[in-house]
């Protein structure tokens, strides 16, 4: 059954690439809004699910591009086991697919690593129908992981995903939300101590005029670091996290434009019109703003970083593009290597930037 799926969307691609037809990649299409507008026939990645293999000795598992997060996410549990970058998942139809696609990633992402990080291996349709596999299942086997991990984040502009191999973690023995009161600057400057000392944090956010640290780790070494640290215990600190990954915290309810800004962990607060909510230990800014974009991007260019028009509404969306445009050098790259998986340009096509 499950060659049939992947047999019947070779075929699909390869009708539209003879004829030079459009394709938008869909899994369990709870990122539409994700990226700029899809263009295409619908490319249903959705029935491609099942996982494939799970070595939970060999912290490795297999699945399909289909495949639910959440499918995923419980498997791995029964092992006390989890995917360390905690991918967001915006809807209950989330897939391993379009997670990697998306390349999103949870609080944990600047002290475990990105999506990116923890991909091993892939099996892709590539823009002519040609199935192709990069890297491996195991984590000795790092053949190809370059191209395996350039999948990530491409927003399915390279190819379309089949089958993915990820490295997981074992859960932390013990876990503790401590809650600090301190303005945004002085959240910034501990942030970037605290990254410098041998502390279990695995998460750092800054909401509403208070700093949320997340500490993992063994017993020990996190009561310890709590008495060093200082605060006050959260309750239910996992709750917190999780609303702030799935942006249902108060913050994100709106209907503002929401702007991702991504910066040095270590960038000073920005004179930004709107309201800022701090993660990643700084490095990564929610920006919800009625600000024009070009001024926005130009604050966030001029301190080493670049911007993500996240959500918004129609009409903006309509004149911004999402993603902050390329350097001509970049783009020239990027137009490589579009042509060499994809070179009739069928894939999501501007999805991810205007061209590619």
């Amino acid at each position: 059954m499950e060659h049939d799926h992947s047999q019947r969307l070779q075929e699909q691609v390869l009708a539209a690439y003879k004829l030079g037809k459009p394709l938008a990649i869909q899994g369990g299409n709870s990122k539409a809004w994700y990226g700029n507008e899809p263009q295409g026939e619908i490319l249903s990645i959705a029935e491609h699910h099942g996982i494939i293999n799970y070595e939970p000795t060999e912290l490795v598992i297999t699945a399909r591009a289909g495949t639910r997060l959440s499918v995923i996410e419980t498997l791995l549990a029964e092992h006390n086991q989890c995917l360390a970058f905690e991918p967001p998942h915006f809807g209950e139809t989330a897939t391993l697919g379009g997670t990697i696609a998306c390349n999103f990633s949870g609080p944990a992402r600047p002290y475990l690593g990105s999506a990116r990080d923890f991909v091993l291996g892939c099996q892709i349709l590539n823009g002519k129908g040609e199935i192709l596999n990069f890297g491996g299942q195991v984590m000795k086997n790092v053949a190809g992981y370059d191209v395996s991990r350039l999948m990530a984040g491409a927003l399915g502009t390279l190819g379309a995903l089949l089958t993915i191999s990820l490295h997981v973690l074992p859960k932390p023995e013990a876990e503790l939300t401590l809650v600090k009161n301190v303005d945004a600057a002085g959240a910034i400057q501990q942030a970037n101590a605290h990254a410098r000392l041998p502390l279990p944090i695995s998460a750092s956010a800054y909401v509403d005029g208070l700093t949320y640290i997340r500490l993992s780790g063994t017993e020990g070494s996190v009561k310890q670091a709590a008495a060093y640290l200082g605060g006050e215990p959260l309750a239910n600190g996992e709750l917190f996290w999780h609303k702030l990954r799935e942006q249902q915290l108060r913050f994100f309810q709106t209907d503002q434009n929401l702007w991702r800004l991504s910066l040095p962990a270590d960038t000073p607060v920005l004179d930004l019109a709107g309201t800022t909510l701090y993660d990643w230990g700084g490095a990564q800014r929610w920006l919800l703003s009625d600000s024009e974009a070009t001024p926005i991007r130009d604050a966030v260019s001029q301190a080493g970083g670049h911007t993500t028009l996240f959500r918004a509404q129609p009409s903006i969306r309509r004149h911004n593009a999402a993603f902050q445009p390329l350097s001509e050098a970049m783009l020239r790259y990027h137009r490589q290597l579009k042509q060499a998986f994809d070179p009739k340009g069928i894939f999501n096509p501007n999805r991810l930037y205007a061209g590619l």
